[in-house]
């Protein structure tokens, strides 16, 4: 199973303690966050990872090579300038030769059931797959909603504060989703999933309780060391 790394951001609300190398480098215990997002993949039969990369990809690349430490094969997308969620995919999309594959954020690391995700992607036929999570407060995001294992409503504002569902931004689509995508910077999550929604495509998923965390500011960064010290993240 092939599997596309979003690691090109900037970084920017991270710098304030890592501030020499890309966001999903930031070093947990002597690694780099992005080895434990890695790990967890392999773990679920994930063999071949496409790095997207842009700002000090090239510490990406000589840290990972091309793979075979880990016993999978890896390859490089690199970004000449932001082409965002979307724009980042279909610039990796080149190198991705599966009729589908994951996609997901580097800077975050989520434990869920990928057999679930794939199972869940062919039995119903999707064109996408994506894994939700409860927050105790929508009005932070944007609400994401399922009905019946449909996607309904995506990056939807809520004004109250209360109890929802959101994008945990983990996603197994199709291959042919890639030509749908347009070329520049476009996002996935504001621009190409609520237009899919729109259009009908076969959109679906399930909401999963597992360990989360994005380490895009630096207490969730230190908390993420924590937890890796204290043996509630176990690779």
């Amino acid at each position: 199973m092939q599997a596309v790394l979003l690691a090109g951001g900037l970084g920017t609300r991270l710098r304030s303690v890592v501030n020499d190398r890309p966001k999903p480098m930031a070093l947990i215990e002597g690694k780099p966050f992005m080895e434990y997002v890695v790990l967890e993949l392999i773990k679920h039969g994930v063999n071949e990872i496409i790095f997207a990369v842009g700002y000090k990809g090239s510490m990406v690349e000589e840290y990972f090579e091309d793979g075979s430490r880990w016993d999978i094969k890896v390859s490089y997308a690199y970004e000449e300038e932001l082409l965002g969620t979307a724009g980042a995919i279909k610039n990796a999309g080149r190198l991705v030769t599966d009729d589908r594959f994951l996609a997901l954020n580097a800077d975050t690391f989520y434990q869920i059931d990928y057999e679930r995700l794939t199972a869940l992607s062919e039995e119903r036929d999707l064109h996408m797959a994506l894994v939700l999570r409860e927050v105790s407060d929508v009005s932070r995001y944007g609400q994401a909603v399922l009905k019946d294992g449909w996607l309904k409503t995506f990056d939807e504002k809520i004004e109250e504060k209360s109890r929802g569902t959101i994008n945990g931004g983990v996603y197994y689509l199709r291959r042919s989703l890639l030509d749908e995508i347009p070329e520049g910077k476009v996002s996935l999550e504001h621009d190409m999933i609520p237009k899919w929604i729109l259009e009908e495509k076969r959109l679906g998923g399930f909401v999963n309780d597992g360990y989360f965390i994005d380490i895009g500011v630096p207490e969730d960064y230190y908390r993420f060391d924590e937890d890796v010290r204290k043996g509630t993240v176990i690779i």
